[in-house]
């Protein structure tokens, strides 16, 4: 099993994407996260460039990493200068990482209209940078930009930006796709003529705007590339980067070759969620491999059939990646999936028994009033406990919120909540930025007094969406909240009605509930 190197840029070119912004501590839990995965090269940043990338570098160097080596980037000296009074150079060198990327020029176009400056100077910039950077006892590697587009306009001059390169000591040459616009057939004629000439480590360094950068990635690779650089979910600059997830696990389930240490690849799911919640972005739910929806079946035919046999519907074994299986229930799903959502809860149900048949029915009239369930299991759990072990609610409870303040500055919002448990009552009145904030605060500071099991529950993330537009401003909203509590985990609700405030507090009040179901109260 031949071996490819995988170099992380996330912590680097994955900080461009728009939205994006590590803090000095993200990029260091980043790091953490992607050594432990088994990652070979993590690329920090630019040091110089800013005063978080400076401060990154200085404490990175605390960190014992288990298998990555932390890399430096930046750009070949300037045209007209010395390799040895660079400043950009100096910042590399200054950072003390023992793996310095430097990028350089193939295209002519570039050459001349962005470094204003002749071809051979060019290949001089590159050849010194290098040379200057290895006589510094480092390891280089060279990026070499632009270089697909540069290739196909003057391949000669292309590949003599490799050969300089080459020639002066680079551990590895990258072949960049850095517009995004090369096709994978185009990728992998192009970089085995490159193998064929050159006979150098090769690397592959792809971009998403044609939506091809992974296939690009996997082409560079089968016709010879032994490095892959790319970013965790592909974020990064205009359509991001070539997404390490599906690439390393491609390479290593589907072509054969080896990327991460023994038993790492089924930590993929979860680095890469990780890396999600560090970048503030809800994880796609339709990621190859590591999505939520990756191995989800809502369809009955399909459910039916994986039940038989997991091969008819899924590529591999969800637990190679440390993914699992899910049915989805819908109205869709008919009756086997109700049977086997519910044993997920520890329900036993019969696929024709009557009460299989009333939840099935249940849910179809639910659904058809703007509820989805796939999305809520949390919810859904309870509905069947309700209707199956006739479990009763924990508390009952009715809130109000009041506002002087619409259309002001000041948002904030008083909400006023009564919960009942056996009898006994608790009031409470709090203020939030909004009603939902307000009346989330309300129930919980009257619940607490009943269940301090509740203490450390809190609303995560709210999406609402408008079921039936055509209705207008009377239309029925439904609304998803997700909840974790201090163990980490973490559920989702849901309330559907034509008031927001309403359909909020149904999926609130959903979430206390199944809280206090999970904690066997």
């Amino acid at each position: 099993m031949k071996k490819i190197q995988i170099y992380d840029t996330t912590l680097r070119d994955g900080s461009q994407c728009e939205g994006i912004s590590f803090s000095v501590q993200d990029k260091l839990l980043i790091a953490r996260k992607l050594d432990e995965l088994g990652f070979d090269f993590i690329e920090g940043g630019w040091p110089g460039a800013n005063p978080k990338d400076i401060e990154f570098f200085d404490q990175i160097k605390k960190v014992k990493l288990r298998t990555a080596r932390i890399v430096a980037f930046g750009s070949t000296r300037r045209a007209g200068s010395k390799a040895s009074d660079d400043t950009n150079l100096k910042g590399l060198l200054a950072a003390e990482t023992g793996v310095i990327t430097i990028f350089g020029k193939s295209w002519d176009f570039h050459v001349t209209e962005v470094f204003r400056t002749n071809l051979d100077e060019n290949l001089r910039m590159i050849e010194d940078s290098v040379r200057h950077l290895k006589s510094k006892g480092r390891e280089v590697v060279y990026d070499a930009e632009h270089f697909f587009d540069g290739y196909l306009a003057n391949p000669e001059y292309a590949l003599k930006t490799l050969e300089a390169a080459a020639s002066a000591g680079a551990a590895v040459i990258v072949l960049c796709d850095t517009n995004g616009g090369t096709m994978p057939s185009a990728v992998g004629k192009i970089t085995r003529e490159v193998a064929a000439r050159l006979s150098h480590p090769l690397g592959i360094h792809t971009h998403n705007d044609s939506g091809v950068a992974v296939a690009n990635a996997l082409a560079a690779v089968e016709a010879g590339a032994v490095q892959v650089q790319g970013t965790v979910n592909g974020i990064g600059e205009r359509c991001g980067n070539a997404d390490l997830v599906p690439i390393v696990a491609n390479l290593e389930l589907k072509l054969g070759f080896t990327c991460l240490p023994g038993g790492a690849l089924a930590a993929l799911t979860e680095a890469a969620h990780y890396v999600s919640e560090m970048s503030n972005r809800a994880q796609f739910g339709g990621q190859p491999y590591v999505g939520r929806s990756a191995f989800a079946h809502k369809g009955g035919v399909h459910i039916d059939a994986v039940k038989k046999n997991s091969r008819t519907y899924e590529h591999i074994d969800p637990a190679l990646v440390g993914n699992r299986h899910r049915n989805l229930v819908s109205e869709l799903g008919g009756k086997t999936n109700v049977v086997l959502k519910a044993r997920e809860f520890d329900i036993e149900l019969e696929k024709d028994s009557p009460e299989t048949r009333q939840v099935l029915e249940e849910i179809q009239k639910l659904e058809n009033e703007g509820y989805q369930y796939e999305g809520a299991e949390a919810s859904f759990e309870l509905l069947l406990r309700k209707r199956i072990n006739k479990t009763k609610p924990f508390f009952e409870a009715r809130g109000s919120v009041s506002s002087e303040n619409i259309g002001d500055k000041d948002t904030s919002v008083k909400a006023s909540v009564k919960v009942s448990v056996d009898g006994r009552t608790r009031e409470a009145e709090k203020k939030g930025d909004g009603p939902v904030d307000a009346l989330g605060k309300a129930l919980h500071e009257a619940l607490v007094h009943f269940y301090p099991q509740v203490k450390g529950l809190r609303l995560d993330d709210y999406k609402v969406r408008i079921v039936d537009s055509k209705a207008g401003t009377a239309a029925r909203v439904r609304v998803l909240i997700e909840f974790v509590d201090e163990k980490a985990r973490r559920w989702t609700t849901i309330g559907v009605s034509t008031n927001i405030i309403d359909a909020s507090w149904l999926a609130i009040v959903d979430a206390y509930n199944y809280k206090l179901l999970k904690e066997k109260v």
